[in-house]
């Protein structure tokens, strides 16, 4: 019988975070391509455009004027996907099939800076840094919100990611219940901190700064890597070193160097295929219900589409939907080939 080979052989690997598996294929990496390829965009964007609802100065589509803003802005999302109003609910407590009950929030727009082709990856750390003062003022200020339980920030970058408009800008949106997947990763850390008195992603770090295999850059207080259990080619995981529960925790040593990784690492996804690389990221952190939540370690994800080259992504489609998440490159690659990549943004070699 042939000897397991974890880099050649079909395999299932364990998500604690979320309790669910996901197949990994090493061997269909090399499977020829003749499927759909995205198109890349070769217009360089303007540092202004007079047609962005997002720009400095110009008029939204409710007819709001942004203000002449100079760092990052912020404004309550024009097409909310939540309402702040109390809605009257009586619950059904009988048994039925059809479950529905109303959900309150509120849903903003941060808009990184007023240039309109400044990505993440091209600003500088100050610009970064900015952006983290303002994520760290919206999560206190929406988790005061009595009815607000947890607040998600994050950013969809490329119209591969649906991203509707190609001005920098992430969003935040905080509501009442926790929203299912961090239901999931809540519900796992709590059942490993009640189990071992230790805080899950903090012990998984430890072990993976003493492999290094899937470590992708790392300073003083954070790391970037891709996660055991990935999922997307080339997902990545930023998790703080020290036991940090939010974003609030953190010291200004500890925002200088989030903005440092922050900026290193989605260096390293353009360069990957010398594109702006596409991604879904969001920060995953305690909720807002008032209660200390120490089994909680704050961390970041990033989830880019692309799979072979700027034009060739990765679809989760058939077995993924029928059965589980399947990948081909392992982490251990993927890490490799990022960890190589350099520093220095491709347009500025």
């Amino acid at each position: 019988m042939k000897k397991f080979d974890i880099n050649e052989d079909p395999h299932r690997r364990y998500n604690p975070l979320i309790n669910e598996w996901v197949l990994v294929s090493p061997h269909r990496s090399k499977r020829p391509w003749q499927g759909q390829n995205e198109t890349i965009s070769t217009i360089e964007l303007p540092k202004y455009d007079s047609t962005c609802y997002l720009c400095a100065g110009n008029v939204r589509a409710n007819g709001e004027r942004n203000p002449a803003y100079e760092n990052s802005f912020v404004f309550e999302n024009d097409f909310a996907a939540l309402k702040q109003e109390a809605i009257d609910f009586e619950e059904n407590t009988e048994e039925t099939f059809f479950k529905a009950q109303p959900e309150r929030g509120i849903s903003r727009v941060v808009c990184f800076s007023p240039k309109h082709n400044l990505t993440l990856s091209e600003m500088a750390v100050e610009g970064i840094v900015n952006i983290i003062h303002t994520w760290q003022k919206e999560y206190t200020d929406l988790g005061n919100v009595d009815y607000i339980n947890h607040v998600q920030i994050f950013e969809n970058k490329g119209s591969v990611m649906g991203c509707s408009n190609p001005h920098p800008h992430g969003q935040i949106w905080a509501q009442s219940s926790l929203p299912t997947e961090v239901e999931k990763t809540h519900n796992n850390l709590k059942a490993y901190f009640d189990k071992h008195g230790t805080n899950l992603l903090h012990d998984y770090l430890k072990e993976e700064l003493k492999l290094k295999e899937r470590v992708v850059v790392e300073n003083d207080h954070f790391a970037a890597l891709v996660p055991f259990w990935a999922v997307w080619p080339y997902e990545t995981m930023i998790i703080s070193k020290r036991h940090i529960t939010k974003i609030t925790e953190f010291t200004e040593d500890e925002v200088t160097a989030f903005a440092v990784i922050l900026k290193q690492l989605t260096t390293r996804y353009d360069n990957l295929f010398e594109t702006s690389f596409p991604y879904s990221s969001g920060i995953h952190q305690a909720p807002t219900d008032g209660e200390a939540h120490p089994e909680w370690q704050f961390h970041m994800h990033f989830y880019p589409p692309l799979l072979r080259s700027a034009t060739v992504k990765k679809f989760m489609v058939g077995y993924e939907m029928m059965g589980e998440s399947q990948r081909d490159i392992t982490a251990e690659k993927s890490a490799q080939m990022l960890r190589d990549l350099s520093d220095l943004h491709y347009k500025n070699k």
